[in-house]
Order: C-alpha cells, then sequence, then structure tokens
C-alpha cells in the first residue's frame, strides 16, 4: 500500500493524540509468497503474509529495490493490519507493512528473534 508520505524529511509531523495511535493494529506477519506486481505503477511486490489467527492477508509493498522476492520469504514483517483494504493494480492490499527509508531503499521493519504469527505491537 502507497500512503504517499514524504519520504527522509526532517520536519516533524502533527502531533496526535496517543489513542489515535493505539487504534492502528499493528501485527508481526511472516511472508509466506512474495512476486513481482507487475500492473503497479511503481516497482512493488505482491506480498501473501501470515498473520497467525487473523489468517493470511496480501500486500502490494515498493520493497523492490533492496529485497529480492526469496530473501522475503520466511521473514517476519510488522505490518498495520486494520487499515480498509486498497486495490494496487490488480492486488487487494490487506495490510500495509512497514519500512523505513534507507541507503538502498526501503527496509522493512520486524522482529530480531522469532515471535508468533499475529502477535501484537506495542
Amino acid at each position: 500500500m502507497d500512503m504517499s508520505l514524504p519520504m527522509n524529511t526532517s520536519e516533524t509531523a502533527a502531533q496526535i493524540p496517543v489513542d489515535t495511535f493505539f487504534a492502528c493494529d499493528l501485527r508481526v506477519g511472516t511472508v509466506l509468497a512474495c512476486e513481482p506486481n507487475a500492473k503497479a505503477r511503481k516497482p512493488a511486490y505482491k506480498l501473501t503474509l501470515d498473520f497467525g489467527p487473523l489468517g493470511h492477508k496480501t500486500s502490494s509493498a515498493q520493497i523492490t529495490e533492496r529485497y529480492r522476492p526469496e530473501q522475503l520469504v520466511g521473514k517476519q514483517v510488522v505490518a498495520v493490519v486494520n487499515f480498509p483494504p486498497r486495490k494496487v493494480a490488480d492486488v487487494l492490499s490487506e495490510c500495509l507493512v512497514l519500512a523505513v527509508d534507507g541507503p538502498g531503499g526501503l527496509v522493512t521493519l520486524g522482529v530480531d528473534h522469532p515471535v508468533a504469527n499475529g502477535v501484537r505491537v506495542y
């Protein structure tokens, strides 16, 4: 999901109530499958993620600069799972995989030790 936010900005976003942040349901999921989202305007992958008790969800993620599909399969990532689904090219993107702008492209957010799929991020 491309939320069209500016990258590498030194400006601080407007303050929001902490309840607004906690309304975002961030969960850890494992990438089960990854393939190019061929019809996306910007290079992207179609990811299938396992969120344990929440089931499998798909996402279109613009993380092609740094990762090859085989590097992502099996990787645990953090995603927002309660945004409304969005159609990205031919992919129904059901969650937003979180990433930061780093040298060489976007870097996914994840965990440094394996955890159960679907565990909530606080």
